[in-house]
């Protein structure tokens, strides 16, 4: 498995489109935008830009300290797994990620975490977005 990182580059490049979004989405072979783990807002306008809320992997993630039945677990490199069978729908994960990158999911009652797969990044024709295979990983 190649493990990558994704960040954002510059948020000063983006112009809202969402394909991000879209992209991510896609990923369950869905339309709409109910389960992307990247969303993209306006923060006040075209003047003010654009907000890109992402996870960004941290190393001590306390989504995962606060979840009571352990569904959230460590990833190579940082940041969290999810596994679905394990999450009682609580959502202390979604109160607890300092960022806000953790979205729910009403339908499943799950939260929508990213899982770093670089699909958005691979659909951002701005260059906002970057997912890279980390250093002594596979490329």
């Amino acid at each position: 498995m190649v493990y990558r990182r994704l960040s954002v580059v510059d948020v000063d490049l983006c112009v809202g489109c969402q394909c991000c979004m879209f992209a991510c989405n896609r990923r369950f072979a869905e339309a709409g935008l109910s389960r992307s783990a990247i969303h993209v807002r306006s923060a006040g306008g075209f003047e003010r830009g654009f907000v890109v809320t992402v996870c960004r992997a941290c190393p001590d993630p306390p989504c995962m300290k606060v979840c009571p039945t352990n569904a959230l677990e460590l990833r190579k490199h940082g940041g969290v797994i999810l596994k679905p069978e394990k999450c009682i729908g609580c959502q202390n994960c979604v109160e607890a990620c300092t960022i806000g990158a953790i979205f729910w999911n009403k339908v499943e009652a799950k939260p929508v975490i990213c899982v770093y797969c670089g699909y958005c990044a691979d659909f951002c024709a701005f260059g906002v977005l970057k997912a890279e295979p980390l250093e002594g990983e596979k490329k």
